[in-house]
């Protein structure tokens, strides 16, 4: 699995790196220039198809051409087969025990219905529902807009000026006033 940087990370699938890498690891891994004895490196093993991690404990000189020399720490006796510059695909640099086992899980068919497959469904569903919700209110707002638009609001302020609010503008009337009747306190008497 690459990641930005020309970094790659791989899941430990055996345990032959015990007790340095467990089974079921993540480890990442960087591509590097220069490789030193105890460096622990990821290869593609004879044939390209699978890869491998295991400490470099030797560097030989062949022919002009370096060969490396690989073992797990677990195993009793070197690899077999020594390993070509071209072949190394980076220095380990670093590794998070059982983490390995979830990503390896997704990877298979079953694993990736249960731990991708479901939850996004789940997800995308539960976002539908929330943007429905968002649609209704969105049109019973813009329904009872309309509803209000349709019947206007009369109001008669204290100096009797009528208001109509039509959601479009405020248009004021003015009507005209009822005449106003004065009224005087009626005469005082005077009691004898």
């Amino acid at each position: 699995m690459p990641i930005p940087g020309n970094y790659k990370v791989f899941v430990v699938q055996s345990g032959s790196m015990e007790p340095k890498i467990k089974l079921g690891s993540l480890i990442f891994v960087k591509p590097g220039v220069d490789y030193q004895a105890n460096d622990i490196i990821t290869f593609k093993a004879q044939g390209g198809k699978t890869t491998v991690t295991h400490r470099l404990i030797e560097i030989k000189q062949e022919s002009g051409v370096a060969q490396f020399v690989t073992k797990g720490d677990a195993n009793e006796e070197a690899d077999p087969d020594s390993v070509k510059r071209e072949n190394i695909i980076g220095k380990t640099f670093l590794t998070l025990p059982w983490l390995g086992y979830p990503v390896g899980y997704a990877q298979t068919k079953v694993g990736f219905i249960l731990l991708i497959l479901v939850p996004s469904i789940i997800i995308i569903y539960e976002e539908i529902r929330k943007i429905g919700t968002e649609a209704k209110k969105k049109i019973n707002k813009i329904r009872k807009k309309d509803k209000s638009e349709e019947e206007p609001v009369y109001k008669r302020s204290s100096d009797n000026i009528l208001t109509v609010d039509i959601r479009e503008g405020i248009h004021k009337k003015e009507t005209s006033a009822p005449p106003k009747v004065e009224r005087h306190p009626p005469p005082k008497r005077k009691i004898v």
